[in-house]
């Protein structure tokens, strides 16, 4: 018995040793919750989707200084959602989370139902534009605000200490931002919810704008079908205008699009590109595109619901490519859970 205790001992021990120099503990039950980014590196092929754990919707994909970045909206009940995260990636497949780069904390006026962050960079600087307060009528107060950092994953400060836009015009309730960079190297706010979307030129330093040649600041763009999360991309000389339809709750949350020779239209709906896949996930949509430089390689960044999921805000980020035909049309994307492979910068 005294041998069999010893033996036993010197069992545990080993097994104690064996756990603890794989960087974990053995316990019934336990399993780690995600691979490694150094396992994940040396496994595996794609992305998987979602491409990283949360819950997280209205994804901006951009790529700065030779790293992925993926700016979403945080998928909480209204008054949860006070923070923006941001996540970098050199490859597509393994993601770094930054957080809490954007707080109410910094930006006095903002107060809950921070959504749909849009990014650029200027003169070295990083400005994030993005929605706050989800007011209803021109007497609540806040809508679309910009903060300013040094770096793309922040700390993010308000840039202004007031929205930037804080009224409805032509309709359109001042959420979901998109700035568009133009090929003359204006930028332009395109935004709008409540079934309106509007086009402003913003002036220099991105303090306001500047009025069109009538005189008018906002120019309604909407086409037929819009709802909300409006995206615009420029390839060969047209003006692709995309947006979301359907309710966001709902599963027949979907991306439709028009192109144009010009960001302010006419635009005819074209027809759908991103919609749900009963065998996959429902709810895909509010998205953004990217195209990896000197390449044809375009990746579409869009949130969806898991299958069988009915809260509202349980929202995951994906990524798959997106394809054109040689007429220039986009081919309905293929969700999937597999995702992307890695594709460095």
């Amino acid at each position: 018995m005294i041998k069999e205790h010893k033996l036993m001992k010197v069992v545990n021990l080993y097994l104690f040793l064996l756990c603890f120099s794989i960087g974990g503990f053995c316990q019934s039950g336990v399993q780690p919750l995600k691979k490694t980014s150094e396992e994940k590196t040396a496994e595996t092929l794609t992305s998987g989707n979602p491409v990283f754990p949360g819950w997280y919707a209205d994804p901006e994909i951009r790529i700065f200084n030779g790293q992925y970045w993926i700016y979403p909206t945080y998928s909480a009940r209204y008054n949860e959602q006070v923070f923006l995260d941001a996540f970098s990636s050199p490859d597509l497949i393994n993601w770094t989370r930054h957080e809490r780069i954007l707080d109410t904390v910094n930006v006095k006026w903002a107060e809950r139902a921070v959504w749909a962050p849009s990014i650029v960079e200027k003169g070295g600087k990083y400005y994030l534009f993005f929605g706050a307060n989800d007011i209803q009528n021109d007497q609540q107060h806040g809508g679309i605000g910009v903060a300013v950092a040094d770096r793309p994953e922040g700390p993010f400060k308000d840039y202004l200490g007031k929205p930037l836009v804080d009224k409805f015009h032509n309709g359109a309730q001042p959420i979901d931002q998109f700035v568009f960079k133009d090929k003359d190297g204006t930028y332009y706010l395109i935004y709008g919810g409540w079934r309106h979307c509007n086009i402003a030129r913003l002036n220099n330093d991105f303090t306001g704008f500047v009025p069109f040649k009538d005189g008018t600041i906002y120019k309604e763009i909407t086409p037929k079908g819009y709802v909300e999360g409006s995206f615009m991309l420029l390839k060969d000389g047209k003006y692709y205008f995309m947006w979301s339809e359907g309710g966001w709750t709902g599963p027949d949350y979907s991306v439709a699009y028009a192109v144009s020779a010009s960001p302010f239209g006419p635009f005819q709906r074209i027809g759908k590109i991103l919609q749900q896949d009963s065998t996959v996930a429902t709810g895909a949509g509010h998205h953004s595109v990217i195209n990896i430089p000197a390449t044809d390689n375009w990746y579409i960044a869009y949130h969806r619901r898991p299958l069988g999921e009915t809260n509202g805000n349980h929202r995951e980020t994906c990524i798959d490519q997106m394809f054109f035909d040689r007429k220039g049309f986009i081919k309905p994307v293929k969700i999937t859970r597999e995702g992307v492979r890695r594709m460095k910068l």
